[in-house]
């Protein structure tokens, strides 16, 4: 649909403001949905705590781990926490 067909559906004749609506309504989806989005797997070693997470990393949006608990072994999200944690860290980080 160009602007053209979107002015004649609502009866508008300010081609400006119809233009500014349209940038703001794409503006509105963009930040209601996550695009450029990727995929990175790390794997677990035994006795790591810190792993590097890739440079091209702007924001985190869900981490996963195989739950051992189950027995399909089903990825399940680890929650994020929102305090500090109740219990002091053994090795002071």
């Amino acid at each position: 649909m160009t602007i053209e067909q979107l002015m004649e559906r609502v009866g508008s004749t300010q081609t400006g403001r119809i233009i500014e609506y349209v940038k703001d309504g794409l503006n509105e989806l963009n930040s209601e949905s996550e695009t450029h989005t990727a995929v990175a797997t790390i794997s677990i070693e035994n006795g790591k705590r810190f792993y590097n997470l890739p440079n091209q990393s702007v924001r985190i949006l869900d981490v996963r781990c195989k739950d051992h608990n189950n027995q399909d072994g089903l990825y399940e999200s680890i929650p994020r926490m929102a305090y500090e944690p109740a219990t002091e860290d053994s090795d002071g980080f």
